[in-house]
């Protein structure tokens, strides 16, 4: 292996990163913070135009209230530092109304258009890489983190905690906090073979042996009914469960009112 890779201290902890979901009472300090905030901020984005923003949720009452939203998970209100990325087109569209761009729009038979489907997706875009890099500068400062995609969840209730307007969606919550423990004691996930995930000029299928082959060292004991192999187990697990039906409703709700015309 190439030495300057073997010793690389930012690829050995992209390749060391756990999931942490036990923290101890050690606060972060309000630099540590900032750090981590600075981090996100100096993500790529989109044209530089930031489509994305990020709450910090300090509330307790709010912590615990989101432990239970997003899919009762009990280590989110005992995080020290929680912080929600949210793709967010409402801060450029309240800029053109301001600058008048309708008006520009309208003088020379441009069509001006609120944010669509694909504007949804780039703000996504924006808010989860800034999201990968506060959690990988927290990673170079010893402090853990964990994803929470179900803040996705109860869009109604989200919108309403954290004044969110139609074209402001919570895509990600990040959890951070100094591991309770030792992290190394915490084996790390495997990933799938690379040879079932990066391909060469064209997207591959694969077959049964395929998938035979990528799960072959995937130890997920799931205890589920009546399922017999793990794509079932899998299925009914995850993608059947009630917290991926609500995370279906409300992004549906949100993309409905996201591509709404009306002003």
């Amino acid at each position: 292996m190439n030495r300057i890779i073997q010793n690389n201290q930012t690829l050995e902890l992209i390749n060391n990163r756990r999931t942490i979901r036990a923290y101890n009472s050690k606060p972060l300090t309000q630099e540590e913070i900032n750090t981590i905030i600075h981090g996100a901020m100096r993500a790529p984005t989109a044209g530089n135009m930031m489509f994305y923003s990020i709450i910090q949720v300090t509330d307790q009452k709010m912590k615990e209230k989101l432990a239970i939203t997003c899919d009762n998970q009990p280590h989110i209100a005992k995080s020290p530092l929680i912080l929600v990325f949210l793709a967010d087109m409402q801060r450029w569209w309240d800029y053109f109304k301001i600058c008048r761009t309708k008006e520009l729009c309208d003088e020379i038979d441009v069509e001006f258009e609120t944010p669509q489907e694909s504007d949804l997706l780039l703000a996504c875009c924006d808010a989860l890489i800034a999201a990968q890099n506060a959690v990988i500068t927290a990673e170079a400062l010893g402090i853990g983190s964990c994803y929470i995609g179900d803040i996705m969840e109860n869009i109604e209730i989200h919108r309403k905690m954290f004044n969110l307007s139609r074209w402001v969606f919570p895509i990600i919550m990040v959890c951070f906090g100094y591991p309770k423990g030792e992290k190394e004691n915490i084996p790390l996930t495997p990933r799938f073979p690379q040879k079932y995930i990066h391909f060469i000029n064209k997207y591959n299928r694969l077959n049964k042996q395929d998938f035979t082959e990528m799960f072959q060292n995937v130890d997920r004991k799931y205890d589920v009914n009546h399922a017999k192999n793990l794509g079932q187990k899998f299925y009914i697990a995850k993608l059947a469960a009630d917290y991926s039906k609500e995370m279906r409703r409300s992004v549906k709700v949100a993309i409905k009112d996201w591509i709404e015309k009306n002003l």
